[in-house]
């Protein structure tokens, strides 16, 4: 042993016995918490049941260093200790599974936190109140903050300074006074219970960031994006109807991790809010609020919000950063991954926009039960779109779509995961659709005929942009079919599987007609337009997409008149 703050660390003990626990972990538990929450009385317990080592973190630093934590801070000063501290924790948590008590101050330092999370360890944060706490830290004169000082006060300061921090636990336990034996019991059942969530990283150069998919992330949703932020600070742009839903959860979330609400903007709900009218009422609304440069704007809400909010964080105070919390299954799957920004004008969909990446998403797929049949229905054609872009992915589609139409959580999840793992790598093989064929250009399979009719309805509301897209869908595996690219049998098969889940699947399903020289004339206005040339994604068949930029008109035309199409 050594007696500096190089902290070498006495060799682990022996594991337990095989068969002296029923269940190990399979990666380490770090219990966190302020002083007298009970960090060390229930890891030695939680330790003993999992059939793992129990380590004290301080008392690890003691015996290591030769010395009292007291006099450590008295001779070296708290910045030296919380870097000796940090290499502690991380060489034990290099180590097999262990329960690792840290200090009170451990988890309070950002590097710490990082060095926790990059072990790959459960961070469980022990919750108490003062009430519990004080009798438990009276007389502790072993701890420099309680030396002369008065214990209340110093938990009172501890607990607004640290609780925010906390919050970026994966776990939270409340305790309460009761026995040990108890406190470990709900400890242990929470840890049994607790579902991490999927994180899937879009890995782009020296930026990328993580979507996070699973339940009950917005009641989190402090603790998930404060590592993500640069300052504990954001504006939340949503529309009515989905903050009377969902905003008070993301307040509560955001504020247990001491994020301040600085703005909370709403926009009609529909298409009709990605204006230009709107984009200005906003950013009227956002300046006038101060906000800053460190303030990332939040969209909270479906494909509109998420697309208007964006752009506005791409252009206020040339950018701000920019966190996708969406809300419907369309902008789970879709919308809110890849940095695609815009609102729409006259002249057509998302003509006015950025590429703007957000720090991080949270998709919550809790919060699709809350979603009107049609809604869901209409997100659904995303993860169709996605299905015969990637192939085994439309097997699923196929066999198991309809449960995730009916609102089935498990089927949810697999779509929201599979749409986004495919998005995510497309997106960072391309971020910003410059491939001369193919990339990230295969994600808008089904919206050049998507697009051009749901401009021609208007954006009223009677067509979704997922109806659009379904349409779409159907006509694109029609123009492939014609143009001998795939078998003949694909239209069909796309149509079916579309009308089945109670989407719209041909044009003739709608209650209105339209012109060929309305959709072509909407067509050559489309982004995807080069040289004055359309371009189609097309198919070979599911899993095997191409664009295409040398499809006659003529072609298009005969089959949009075959499509029920006049003129």
């Amino acid at each position: 042993m050594t007696r500096n703050l190089g902290f070498t660390i006495i060799p682990p003990a022996a594991s337990p016995e095989p068969g002296s626990a029923s269940q190990a972990p399979l990666r380490s538990i770090v219990l966190i918490g302020l002083p007298g929450a009970g960090k060390s009385s229930i890891g030695r317990r939680l330790a003993q049941r999992l059939g793992v080592p129990f380590r004290d973190a301080d008392a690890e630093i003691e015996a290591a260093a030769g010395q009292p934590i007291t006099e450590i801070f008295f001779r070296y000063g708290e910045p030296h200790f919380r870097e000796g501290e940090r290499r502690v924790i991380a060489r034990l948590l290099a180590g097999p599974p262990t329960v690792l008590a840290t200090g009170g101050g451990a988890y309070a330092d950002a590097q710490t936190r990082e060095a926790i999370r990059a072990s790959g360890a459960l961070t469980v944060w022990l919750q108490v109140g003062i009430p519990v706490l004080l009798p438990r830290v009276a007389g502790r004169d072993t701890r420099p903050m309680f030396l002369n000082q008065d214990p209340a006060a110093v938990l009172q300061r501890l607990m607004a300074a640290r609780h925010p921090l906390y919050a970026e636990a994966d776990l939270v336990v409340n305790c309460m006074e009761e026995a040990p034996e108890a406190t470990t019991d709900r400890v242990q059942a929470a840890i049994t219970a607790y579902a991490a969530p999927a994180r899937l990283p879009v890995a782009l150069a020296g930026r990328g960031y993580d979507v996070v998919i699973g339940e009950g992330l917005l009641a989190r949703a402090g603790g998930l994006i404060a590592p993500a932020l640069p300052a504990r600070r954001v504006a939340v742009i949503s529309d009515a109807s989905v903050a009377a839903l969902h905003l008070p959860a993301l307040r509560r979330g955001l504020e247990e991790a001491g994020i301040e609400v600085r703005a909370s903007l709403t926009v009609p709900p529909g298409e009709g809010s990605k204006s230009l009218a709107t984009y200005g009422a906003v950013m009227e609304e956002l300046l006038a609020a101060g906000i800053d440069r460190s303030t990332a704007v939040v969209a909270l809400g479906g494909g509109v919000v998420g697309d208007l909010a964006g752009f506005v964080a791409a252009s206020a105070l040339r950018g701000l950063p920019f966190v996708q919390v969406p809300t419907t299954l369309l902008a789970q799957v879709d919308s809110s991954v890849g940095g695609k920004t815009g609102i729409n004008l006259r002249a057509g969909k998302n003509l006015a926009g950025a590429f703007h990446q957000p720090r991080i998403v949270l998709a919550d797929t809790g919060v699709l039960a809350t979603l009107p049949a049609r809604e869901l229905r209409a997100g659904y054609a995303e993860v169709a779109k996605h299905g015969l872009l990637q192939g085994p992915l439309w097997d699923w589609c196929e066999a198991a779509g309809a449960k995730a139409v009916a609102g089935e959580a498990a089927a949810l999840r697999h779509a929201v995961l599979e749409s986004c793992r495919l998005k995510s790598a497309v997106v960072a093989a391309d971020e910003r659709e410059e491939s001369a064929e193919g990339g990230r250009a295969l994600l808008n399979l089904g919206h050049t005929f998507g697009h051009a009719v749901e401009a021609e309805c208007g954006y009223d509301g009677s067509l979704l942009h997922g109806e659009a897209v379904a349409l779409g869908l159907g006509l694109a595996a029609r123009l492939s079919a014609r143009l001998g690219l795939c078998d003949a049998a694909l239209p069909g098969r796309v149509e079916a599987h579309l009308a089945a889940v109670g989407l719209p699947a041909r044009l003739a399903d709608l209650p209105r007609r339209f012109t060929v020289e309305a959709l072509m004339g909407r067509m050559r206005k489309d982004k995807k337009v080069r040289d004055g040339r359309l371009r189609f994604v097309l198919l070979h068949g599911p899993g095997q997409a191409v664009t295409k930029g040398d499809v006659e008109p003529a072609a298009v035309e005969a089959l949009l008149r075959e499509a029920s199409c006049e003129g």
